[in-house]
């Protein structure tokens, strides 16, 4: 999508290409951890700490230790060259607050679905999310200190992906990490584009 304006003066230099991707995946699963490991600015954040409210509604089951829960989205820009920036839009990964994600998901050319080994099926409600809605998207197992090392032929079966939704390694925590991440998605996101066109005879 490029925001750049076409009654600019001659001779300005061109805005560059803004591309929105959305972070989703399960409860805990480091979407805003991605998000700030890869934003070049300070990403905004909406966390909230989590009361005893959330008891029974609210699976820490193999998070136990997390305090905070993101509770409409997470923001960030990184910028990939002189013409294209990526803002990325964290999504929140608790039933209750899905309403959201509509509006999030407005305009977005793909998506991030994070999974975590030790709680593999959190992932389904994203993928068969972005799977209902057409969006390109990629699975970034994030590697979880402790948790078990499955192949990633493994996790395509258990997730019954479609062979050819990219699953990749990567540390939420790393900015190169995360970064490989977002460029195998824009890649995706192309391949799936380009793929669509041809089917609809576009050419």
């Amino acid at each position: 999508m490029d925001y750049g304006h076409s009654d600019r003066p001659a001779g300005a230099t061109p805005l560059p290409t803004a591309i929105k991707i959305l972070v989703a995946g399960g409860f805990g699963v480091g979407k805003t951890t991605m998000v700030g490991a890869v934003s070049e600015t300070r990403p905004l954040r909406t966390e909230e700490v989590l009361t005893e409210s959330g008891v029974g509604i609210d699976d820490l089951s193999g998070v136990e230790g997390k305090t905070t829960t993101t509770v409409a989205m997470d923001f960030g820009r990184i910028t990939i060259s002189d013409d294209l920036v990526l803002y990325l839009f964290g999504t929140p990964g608790q039933d209750r607050f899905w309403f959201v994600w509509d509006e999030l998901a407005l305009g977005a050319i793909g998506a991030v679905v994070l999974a975590d080994t030790r709680r593999l099926a959190d992932c389904f409600p994203s993928i068969d999310y972005f799977e209902g809605r057409g969006t390109p998207f990629v699975v970034a197992v994030n590697c979880f200190e402790g948790a078990r090392a499955y192949r990633l032929d493994e996790v395509q079966a258990a997730l019954n992906l479609d062979p050819g939704v990219p699953v990749l390694l990567c540390d939420a925590r790393q900015r190169e990490s995360s970064k490989e991440v977002l460029v195998t998605l824009m890649e995706h996101a192309m391949k799936t584009r380009e793929a669509r066109r041809r089917a609809a005879g576009t050419d």
